[in-house]
């Protein structure tokens, strides 16, 4: 892809200075409507999404660095089109919520294990685990917590890492019961009600001595990515265990 002035390649601030870079080859919004999703929500660093999208860094810009293949959108959404599109790409990893056809994608992959409607009522567990899996999401509320328990022990005792990403609400109605849990600050570029740090780690003191649990940033007020790690990290375990270099 040639980056011109009408087509640039604009950067997600929330991984700058990371070493990732995020690439969406599809144009459109993502067929999977998550309630209150940042890319189609209209609050996105891409807006306007007709002009903005596909958004593919160029191999320079990739180099060295780890591309993170759907920010927005799905990469099982066309998922033949998006490995194609993601060919020239040295080191990547695409993001789905769509659980099919994992082991079909030729670098590690994440699942977001309960998307859209599912966040509050179920979590996918997949059965085989494919070797490219390189760890599981649940978006995580103070409401669903014992789904997050299900999908904890489930995936853990595989030892596949499961990453807590924290939702923060914007339009959706927070239960009356858990609004003393939330608080209205700004996360990356935009405000919301966000989870407090207080309730934060008491969630997750509860997995203090699993060490196949992590948060999606570093705590609950720190969102860059260059904080956190959690992808560099697995990224190259799920790859190690990809060539043969430690057991499944």
């Amino acid at each position: 892809m040639v980056i011109t002035e009408k087509n640039k390649y604009i950067e997600n601030p929330k991984v700058k200075g990371s070493g990732i870079v995020c690439a969406i080859p599809q144009k459109g919004v993502c067929p999977v409507g998550c309630d209150d999703c940042f890319f189609q929500s209209g609050r996105s660093f891409l807006e306007p999404l007709e002009e903005n999208l596909p958004n593919m860094p160029t191999e320079e810009m990739a180099d060295c660095r780890i591309v993170r293949i759907n920010d927005g959108n799905d990469s099982n959404n066309n998922q033949g089109f998006v490995i194609e599109s993601s060919a020239k790409y040295k080191m990547k990893f695409y993001n789905t919520s769509i659980p099919r056809n994992l082991e079909l994608f030729d670098a590690p992959v994440v699942l977001t294990i309960n998307p859209g409607k599912k966040t509050d009522t179920d979590v996918n567990l997949i059965d085989p685990i494919p070797q490219n899996l390189m760890y599981v999401r649940i978006r995580v509320n103070t409401w669903n917590l014992d789904l997050v328990e299900k999908a904890v022990k489930y995936y853990t005792e595989k030892e596949i890492p499961v990453v807590f990403t924290f939702m923060a609400y914007y339009t959706s109605v927070i239960p009356e019961e858990h609004k003393k849990n939330y608080s209205y600050r700004k996360r990356t570029l935009n405000s919301y009600n966000v989870i407090t740090p207080e309730a934060c780690d008491e969630i997750m003191r509860k997995y203090k001595d699993n060490a196949w649990v992590y948060s999606c940033g570093k705590n609950a007020n720190t969102f860059a990515c260059h904080r956190c790690g959690n992808c560099i990290r697995e990224f190259f375990h799920t790859s190690e265990k990809m060539r043969g270099g430690i057991g499944v």
